[in-house]
Parts: C-alpha cells; structure tokens; sequence
C-alpha cells in the first residue's frame, strides 16, 4: 500500500480542490480523506507537504520510434520521458518503420508498452503503408488494441478516402487524428511562409495549407458525425474553423502543442532547426489566438507531438534536416509558466486540458482521482523552478534547453507504483 500525506489534491474532473491524504492499494485508489490513519501491514508514506497531487498526465501525440529508429528513441526511453515529465498515459502514433498498419506491429509496440512503467497506448494508421490510397483493417487493428486511427505526419488528401475512413472510425467509436497540412501549397516544411523562410531564404510553409485541410475535415466531421481530433493547431484561422464546427457538432476536438502557445517564427529564426516542426511556428496573433482557444474549450487538449531526432540529423542544413521536436519533459512546466503563471488559465483548467480531456478522447479510465479510481498520481512543486538541460529522452532535440521554467514534477505514481 501507498499512503499519501498531505498534499493539496487537484481532481480537474470534478474540480474538488483541498488538503488530503490519498490512499493507493494495488493500482487503484482505495481512499481520499483527510487524515488518514497508517494502515496496519505493509504501507509506503510519501509525504506531500507543499506540494500538488493531481492525476497522471495523459498524452495523446507522442512519437517512440520503435520499430524503424530505436537510435532516436525507443519505447523504454520514451517512456521514461513521459514519467520524468509527470505523463502516466500515453498514445504512441503509427509512423514507426513499419507503420502500425497490421496487427503483428501493433501488437509489438503494445507488448513493449506493457513492459514500461506507464500505459502506453498505440493508434493504428489510417491507411496501409501511409500511403493514402487504401484503408487499414481497421476492425482488425482495433479488436487487437489499437486506441485510434491516424497518418500523423502524412496528410491525408483523398476526400472521399477520408469520409470512408470516417464512417468506419465511427462504428467503431474510435477517433480519427489528422495532420493538417496540403504538401501541395508547401515548398519548405517545417518553416512558417512569412518573417522566418524570408530569413532563411525559403518558400516555407503557407498558413492556408493547414486552414485548407482543417475546413476539409471538419466538414466531413459534420457530416459524417465521426469523432476527430485536428492535431497541432497552429493557426488563428484553424482555431476559429474549430471553434464554429464545435457549435455545430459535439465530436470536435483539437489540441496545441506547448512550443505553439509558447513561440512564435522569431525562435526559428534564434535556434534554427531545434525550432524547425510542422506544423512550423508561426506569428505572435496566432500563438495569442491558440491561447484563446485553450481558454474558451475551442481546443481542448495540449499534446506534446514529442518528436525526437539524433543531433546528427539536427545538425543538417535547415532545409534538410527533420521536423519536430522534443515535448514530454517541458510540457508541464511551459503550462504552468506561459498558461497559469501567465493569467490564462488556472492550474485546475491545466490539469483538465492536459489528462481529463486527452482520456477523454480515448475513452480511458485516467485523468480523475477519485476512490476506486486509478492509481496514476502525480506530485508538482508549483513554486520550483527547474532548467531542462538533462533529459531522460534519449534525444534533446529542443529550444528549451537552459530556460528558467515554473513547475517540476517531483514524483510520478503509475499503477500505484512509483516511476519517477
């Protein structure tokens, strides 16, 4: 048993907020009370005293590259990551080598996930090899585990490809995530088409590539009533598409990644390639705008797209080196220093966008502390600060390294088992 002492519980799906004792048996909650009596047996205390216990963190947009890339990160390091950042569930995507198009590769990364101290989930893609042309077995992939279905990294541009995939989504009650970017409209990835590629001297990517998709599939959304998750917004115009699509529908979701309500263009100018991603980082109206759509529910998740490359392939020509970058460690504390520190959001709407909704999404039995609730608990020290520079990643490929940042997680419960 695991006894809890004296930390200030933040339970963001009921909203109950105070000083209590939470008592773990096995890997479920057994009690949340106030002064809680040492049990008789065996019975670990953690003392919580200055500090929040708030619910494992949920992410639904991680990339471990394992299968295909273990150098840049495998599941064991992956998941390591996300406990050292206070994540006790995660979503892996389907662009590992070989993607997650069969039931043997998904039921690798799955057995792997099992074999970490946190729950790893996996979606399947959508279509076979991520091509684009032919759909998955989506019934196949999903009664062997898959939590969802998306060619994260690839858009999808067949239209009606993209309808059947929706219909078929929704009879199974999964979601669909999508990356929203028109390759036709972009002539360098990775950079927003603006102050940043006129710096570098590069086409750059256009905001009307991810505006274009996002219409698309919100639309078919509607239509279809499929449950859909525009992934990584970045643009003001993206964000009210989803806004009035949610009026209109109640499957919408959408999620921000900590470096978009964080940075804008002028950090791809300062850090080059650490700053390269895609969607890119695009202008300070819609970095306020995302933050906008945090705060009124329009989006109502923050995914990290945790992204990791070697520094070799970081340290390429910026036209040539890969997008993205890493997101597990520095989440949390981005949230609390740019979102509540900042006068957005309260640590409570935090905790929501970032486990109650995530589980939401996937229908997971996380994001809550509650008796008889999982045993996935996470302990903040609010008031620290903390400076990423070593990382349980195997990769660094980031910006933030060497920021002064609010918030650190100080211990990470999974199963009612400590992981971090």
């Amino acid at each position: 048993m695991l006894l809890i002492r004296n930390g200030y519980m933040i339970d963001p799906k009921s909203g109950k907020e105070g000083k209590y004792d939470i008592l773990i048996k096995g890997d479920r909650i057994l009690k949340i009370g106030k002064g809680i009596a040492l049990p008789d047996g065996n019975c670990r205390v953690v003392e919580a005293e200055g500090l929040l216990a708030v619910p494992g963190l949920v992410d639904v947009h991680v990339h471990f590259r394992d299968p295909g890339f273990p150098e840049k990160e495998d599941i064991f390091t992956g998941a390591a990551a996300a406990a050292r950042g206070g994540f006790t569930t995660v979503v892996m995507m389907a662009n590992t080598k070989p993607p997650i198009d069969n039931r043997e590769t998904l039921e690798y990364v799955l057995k792997k996930g099992r074999e970490t101290g946190i729950h790893v989930m996996a979606c399947a893609n959508v279509t076979l090899g991520m091509q684009g042309k032919e759909l998955t077995p989506m019934e196949e992939l999903a009664q062997s585990g898959a939590a969802g279905f998306t060619d994260d990294g690839i858009p999808l541009l067949d239209e009606s490809l993209v309808r059947k995939a929706m219909e078929r989504a929704g009879r199974l009650d999964l979601p669909l995530s999508f990356h929203e970017e028109d390759p036709a409209l972009i002539s360098n990835p990775g950079i927003h088409k603006g102050k940043a590629s006129e710096y570098y001297g590069i086409g750059g990517s256009p905001r009307e590539a991810e505006i274009r998709l996002v219409e698309r599939d919100l639309r078919l959304a509607l239509e279809t009533g499929a449950v859909v998750n525009i992934q990584h917004i970045s643009t003001r115009e993206a964000v009210e598409l989803v806004r009035r699509a949610k009026k209109l529908g109640t499957n919408i979701h959408a999620e921000a990644t900590p470096h978009h309500f964080t940075l804008t263009e002028e950090a791809a100018i300062a850090y080059g390639t650490l700053a390269k991603m895609n969607p890119p980082l695009r202008e300070e109206e819609d970095r306020l705008e995302i933050i906008r759509g945090l705060c009124d529910g329009t989006i109502d998740m923050i995914a990290t797209d945790h992204a990791p490359h070697t520094q070799e392939e970081k340290a390429k020509p910026l036209t040539q080196a890969p997008s993205g970058i890493i997101g597990l460690e520095t989440a949390l504390s981005l949230g609390i220093t740019e979102l509540v520190a900042g006068g957005y959001l309260t640590m409570c709407q935090l905790l929501r966008l970032m486990s109650t909704n995530p589980a939401g999404l996937y229908h997971l039995d996380a994001g809550y502390l509650a008796e008889g609730g999982p045993a996935d608990v996470i302990l903040i020290d609010s008031a620290a600060e903390t400076v990423p520079g070593s990382y349980a990643s195997r990769a660094s490929n980031t910006p933030f390294t060497g920021w002064k940042l609010k918030g650190k997680v100080v211990k990470t419960i999974a199963a009612g088992m400590i992981v971090d």
